[in-house]
Parts: C-alpha cells; structure tokens; sequence
C-alpha cells in the first residue's frame, strides 16, 4: 500500500475539493490512471508487447526484486500468528502476509520480508496485489452500494444486475454460452452445476420440460429415496479436485484428508490419463493412455449402477498434481458424453481468467461442440457457471436458489478485472511470458535432471509444472531466496503466477530456484 500511496503522490494533485470523499476519489482516479497503457512516460505506459527491447513494468513502483530480512516466519509474524492461534486455526497457514505492503508480484510480511509471488494465495490473484484499477473500483458508488444492500438476488436484484453480469462476467463467456448461475465459491459453482445436470436429465426421462412431478416423487424426495431422489451419479476423475462440499467432495480423489470421516456419495471415477514426458518422444504411448482412459469412461457411462447425468473433468488436474492431457483427449470426451446424452460440465475454477495463455483453458482444444457447462472461481474473484442451453434452466422457480444467489460486490470487481486484463492485453502477456519461463526451466531441467523431472505446461502459458523428489524442501527453501511457489499432488512444483508476471519476474524466479537445486 505504501507503493500504491508514492504512485499517487508522484502523479498529478488531485483538485482541492471541500469532502473528503471527493478527495479520496481523486487519489484513487490517479492512482488508476498509473497503470494505464504505455505512453511517453513510466508511469502512463501503452500495452506492452513482449518484443519491446526493454521490458516496461506494469506496476512502475513494485519492488526490483525479494528481499530477505528475517527467517520465515520472522519475530513479528510469529507473534501475529500465535495471536491468530486463539481464535482462528492456524494449521494450514503458509505465511502472515501484510497486504498494505504488497504490490504487484510481490507479497510482504511483517517483518519486512518480500517475496515473488508465483502462487498468487491459491492461483485466485489475478492482476497483482493493491491493483490501482481495483482500488478505483472497490471505491466506487456502485461497490458501496452492493456492499452495504447486499441483494438477495433471487427475490430481490438491485436494477443494475443484468447490466453488471453483461459488462462483467458474460463479457468474458466461453464460446457457445449467454447465461450464467452465479455462486460463492468454486465448490458452489460445482455443486450448482450438478444439480443443473440432475435436474435436466430427470425432465428428460421424465418427458420434458412440462412434465410434472409425481404424487410418488414427492413423496419420497422428503425421505431421501427414489424415485424422488433418483440413483444418479456425476463421473469424476482419479485425482480431480473439485470442491470440498458434499457433492463436490464426492467427485474429489486428489488426497484423503479431504475426504477422511466425510459420507459421500456413491458416484463413479475414471482414470485420467498419466501422460510420459517428454511428449514428443512418447507421443503414441500416450495416445494409447488417453485411449484407454477413454474407454473407461464410456464403460462407466453405460454401466455403472448409478447412471451419471454428467461427467466433469479440469482442463489440467491442478491439486491432483498439475496432470495435463491432450486436446484429443477431451475432444474425444466430448464426443462419448455426446453419444450418451450426458452432460460436460468443464471445471475452470483454477485454469480459468487467462492462467493458461487463453482465458478460458478449455479453448486450447478447439471444440466444435462447446461444453454443457463452465465454472468458475478463484482468479475471478466471484464465482458461478456458464451455460448455453435454456434447458438447463430449472423447470420450476426456487430449484437453484438460496438467500445470495452470488454477489453484485464480487461481480462488480470480476468487471474491473476483466477490464483490466483487457486493458493491458495480459492474456497475450501470459501466453508469451509462458513460452519464455518454460524454456528457461527446460534449460534447467537440463542442467539439474534430477531436481526438475517431467517438466510439464508447453503452451500453456504460465500454468507450468514439474516433479521435484524434494518438492517439500524446495518449497521451504524457496521462501528463504525470496519466492513463494506452491505444490500439488505428492511431488509436484507447481507455478501460477499472476497475470502480470513478466520475463523479467521469469529470471528472478529460475535464479532463485537453482540456488535451491544447488543446496
């Protein structure tokens, strides 16, 4: 914040006004207007292109570089830290961060640490910390509104709702879609769709859309038994992470403790293909993989005791260990949940808002015959799913309902997002900064094969990955050269920077991780 606070003070004064409103507006307007497109000065630059000799900031103000002061934790976070300890549980907690001294790619503590951010919290920071453009945004008469009359959207949407989700979250709909259910988080999203996906297929055999519950059905829903609550299913697969809400938890096979003492549902799981790396030089192998994972997928399908109204999958199983497959294996998935009359339903909550070079990840596979359905969170700071099809619309009001319905707050902000990643072209950024980084880690790879094993995410912009035999070690001794940078699945190093993240962030980062491999 105090980075954000000397970018504003550089810029032109603000007009002495007599509220202080109108004061802070001021600021906040020139504090937007720092990171605008590159013109003739740094800090009113127009788009960068990655080919520019010298690479210009986005953020003219973030640090050059970590900086390391203390031990992480330092004396301070851990005070910090053990007061949390009393009323909060502290377990999971990976580092005490001081936001009002983060900025752009890199993430503060208190005691005066700064480190590269390449995990960006859990891959949900989009356009760098103390975002002016954001700052303009959650400080407007709009945001304060959505904040202090919360709407409760299903029976009582503020005038503006349409307006907001056109502008905002269905200016950036995936191809084949104009709806969108919004929710709280990605395991809502999930959940959501689920029941979208339960509710169209019972219509289906039920007849239509006009067709109406039976005496039976009614009956026996309040008592959690068919045919009111038919034997159905949603097909997952092996190390999917898809939420950690009942249903959602039901299709998650990522890692037991966080399915330990949880009643779930009976519900089938395919094997996702386990690709050999190099690719090219395993190129029919891994045909022969995806084909076979294929297969079962189509067995499950047809015979499975609880059919499945739909399949969902991630475009690269992210906490299962950044597991990738090729385009022809999801075109192939498409086409058998086609032949089945079962639903896609494609789960974009870490892959999507630009991480993987496209915005939605789902379109590095080209699909004639788009998804059911997308959801989404994280990045997007709000949350919900995509659709196209009107039938995936309940028959019935209050099917897909509940007091919030999402939130005009988070949708307001997804919008300046949007705005932003457009305004500074960041996907193309992260597409290009991608190529790069990857190819500084083949170099690596090549130099230390034992610390960067199959090396994974060519062409996928930043959403890159690779096994480490001491992935835990790496990850601590990261944050001791100045990088934060997470891990999924049992060995993997995985990078999800933020959309901002440049070449010269890429160096940073390579030189930081061979002083670990030389540890």
């Amino acid at each position: 914040m105090a980075s954000l606070m000397r970018t504003a003070a550089r810029l032109q004064p603000a007009f002495r006004t007599t509220t202080r409103t109108a004061r802070s507006a001021a600021v906040v307007r020139s504090m937007a207007s720092q990171t605008t497109p590159r013109k003739a000065t740094a800090a009113a630059m127009a788009s960068p292109t990655m080919s520019d000799a010298i690479e210009q900031p986005y953020f003219p103000d973030e640090p050059t570089g970590p900086m390391i002061r203390t031990a992480i934790p330092g004396p301070e976070s851990k005070k910090a830290i053990a007061h949390l300890d009393q009323v909060f549980d502290t377990r999971s907690l990976n580092m005490m961060a001081n936001y009002q001294n983060s900025f752009g790619n890199y993430i503060a503590d208190l005691d005066g640490n700064v480190l590269l951010d390449v995990y960006a919290q859990i891959a949900s920071i989009p356009v760098g910390y103390s975002n002016p453009s954001l700052l303009l945004a959650a400080t407007s008469p709009d945001m304060a509104s959505a904040l202090i009359n919360r709407p409760a959207l299903g029976n009582f949407p503020q005038h503006d709702w349409a307006e907001i989700l056109e502008t905002g979250i269905l200016k950036v709909a995936p191809p084949g879609m104009n709806q969108v259910f919004t929710a709280q988080a990605g395991s809502d999203a999930n959940e959501l769709a689920y029941k979208a996906a339960f509710m169209w297929k019972r219509r289906q055999e039920r007849g239509g859309m006009d067709a109406d519950f039976t005496a039976e059905e009614i009956s026996s829903s309040m008592n959690n038994q068919s045919p009111g609550a038919p034997n159905m299913s949603i097909l997952s697969f092996k190390t999917a992470f898809h939420g950690r809400l009942f249903a959602s938890l039901s299709t998650t096979r990522s890692k037991p403790i966080h399915k330990l003492d949880i009643p779930a549902f009976d519900w089938p799981q395919a094997s996702f293909p386990m690709l050999k790396y190099p690719l090219e030089q395993h190129a029919e192998e891994n045909a022969r993989e995806e084909q076979r994972c294929l297969e079962e997928v189509e067995q499950l399908l047809t015979g499975y005791h609880n059919k499945p109204a739909a399949v969902v999958v991630e475009p690269i199983q992210s906490e299962g260990g950044d597991n990738h497959a090729t385009p022809a294996f999801f075109k192939g998935l498409r086409a058998v949940t086609r032949k089945h009359n079962v639903l896609l339903i494609v789960d974009e909550v870490q892959t999507g808002v630009g991480a993987t070079g496209k915005f939605w990840a789902h379109e590095h596979w080209n699909l004639q015959d788009p998804p059911d359905m997308v959801t989404f969170s994280k990045k997007a700071q709000t949350a919900g799913y995509y659709f196209g099809n009107p039938e995936l619309r309940p028959n019935k009001p209050y099917r897909q309902f509940n007091t919030w319905m999402g939130d005009p707050a988070r949708a307001i902000l997804f919008r300046a997002i949007i705005n932003e990643i457009q305004r500074l072209n960041l996907v193309q950024n992260t597409a290009e900064t991608g190529d790069y980084l990857y190819n500084r880690l083949a170099d690596l790879s090549n130099k230390y094969p034992n610390e960067i094993l199959n090396l994974r995410g060519k062409g996928q912009g930043t959403f890159i990955a690779w096994d480490s035999p001491r992935r835990d070690d790496v990850l601590r001794k990261a944050k001791s050269v100045g990088i934060n940078i997470g891990g999924s699945g049992e060995r993997a190093v995985r990078l999800r920077p933020m959309l901002i993240f440049q070449k010269k962030h890429a160096d940073l980062l390579c030189e930081g991780l061979e002083k670990v491999m030389k540890s």
